[in-house]
């Protein structure tokens, strides 16, 4: 595991390779449609995740109309992601309950309650779970927590940010937490996502075109040359005649 000089290092490469992905939203968007998104965001690039969402805001007239639509039609908006059917099952059944519970689609009422309140509450969602929560309070509830799906924990086990043998994901979310600044946490999410879509796959992971490669623990052991970085500016000085 890397030491604590070792993480500031790899935490700076992180938010630095965040250059090629999307920047994360300035303004917290309503409580109930970051949920909707989280469930689309999920073991997903922010792009996919952006795609589901757009299709449901064209394709629905408005929550309800998701609500009481089939699992058929509301698996298109989940095209190319993981788990069609699964998402669609758990956006109706969140809409569900919500709509039983608070007789509308406006859960904004979250953030009076304070950030523990909140998090209970959304964990209590059936469609809710670890990642789900977290992303609702880094985004919407401007709480500090590390949103983890398979592809994050991928990554920062490998680049050694994560104890491997970390399998609560309570704890690994606070061990994060403790190295990420909760301003950073959306651009260090979002980077990981870059990261896990162009380079660290599950299998045959491209550690040699990585940009993280030279700071990353797995592609070290494995002897992994890092990737070639820009030549250094030639020196102005006139050369001897």
């Amino acid at each position: 595991m890397a030491t604590t000089i070792n993480k500031k290092r790899l935490l700076t490469q992180v938010l630095s390779s965040a250059r090629k992905a999307r920047a994360a939203a300035e303004e917290p968007q309503p409580v109930l449609e970051q949920f909707v998104y989280a469930l689309c965001r999920e073991d997903a690039t922010p792009e996919q995740a952006d795609r589901a969402l757009q299709f449901l805001r064209e394709r629905f007239f408005d929550w309800n109309e998701v609500r009481v639509s089939s699992i058929r039609e509301l698996e298109e908006a989940f095209e190319g992601l993981s788990g069609p059917e699964g998402r669609a099952q758990r956006l109706v059944s969140f809409l569900q309950e919500v709509f039983e519970t608070e007789f509308s689609f406006d859960l904004d009422g979250l953030h009076k309650r304070g950030l523990k309140q909140a998090h209970k509450q959304l964990l209590r969602y059936q469609a809710s779970d670890d990642f789900v929560s977290a992303w609702v309070v880094q985004r919407s509830l401007g709480g500090h927590a590390i949103p983890l799906d398979a592809p994050t924990l991928r990554c920062v086990r490998r680049l050694g940010l994560l104890d491997v043998a970390t399998e609560n994901l309570e704890a690994a979310r606070a061990s994060l937490e403790h190295v990420v600044s909760k301003n950073d946490g959306p651009q260090f999410t979002d980077a990981l996502s870059y990261v896990a879509e162009g380079y660290c796959w599950e299998e045959t992971p491209q550690c040699h075109s990585c940009p993280l490669s030279a700071d990353c623990q797995t592609a070290q052991d494995g002897g992994v040359e890092p990737a070639p970085q820009p030549a250094a500016a030639r020196s102005n000085r006139p050369k001897p005649r």
